[in-house]
């Protein structure tokens, strides 16, 4: 029983990390549509809503399960003394930060502030593709075990 409860507990920690990743790779996108929306248009105020909706509904919830689903299972696990988990666990930072970066930027599209281009926003929205896929790689491989 316990056994099962622990796959349960791993599907929806999956679950959740692929709803972080859909709307931590959307959010930019957004963000790069927004920049050629002039300030206060109605195609402006369209992409804060949709900003908004996509980090409340969405990332926000879906991060929050991600890490403690995560942190619960490494240690049911055993996985807390691994060096898989520790560079895991140090890219899962860096995503949270890009996380952190995804909501002062919505902030300042929200009032009006953004400084940076559509290409800035078109190379961030690559930043959590790269770290996905190192992430992918440490958990399936499991080097440094």
């Amino acid at each position: 029983m316990i056994k099962v409860l622990y796959l349960y507990l791993k599907a929806f920690h999956i679950i959740a990390v692929i709803a972080w990743m859909a709307g931590t790779l959307y959010l930019p996108r957004l963000f790069v549509y927004h920049c050629s929306a002039p300030v206060g248009s109605q195609q402006s105020e369209t992409f804060k809503v949709m900003e908004r909706r996509l980090l409340k509904a969405i990332i926000n919830p879906a991060m929050i399960v991600a890490w403690i689903l995560g942190l619960y299972l490494a240690w049911d696990g055993g996985f807390l003394k691994s060096g898989w988990f520790h560079g895991k666990l140090l890219l899962a930072f860096v995503l949270t930060g890009l996380h952190g970066m995804n909501v002062r930027w919505m902030k300042a599209f929200a009032q009006d502030k953004n400084t940076h281009s559509d290409k800035f926003f078109r190379v961030m929205n690559e930043v959590p593709t790269l770290l996905m896929i190192f992430i992918v790689i440490l958990v399936v491989v499991k080097p440094w075990s």
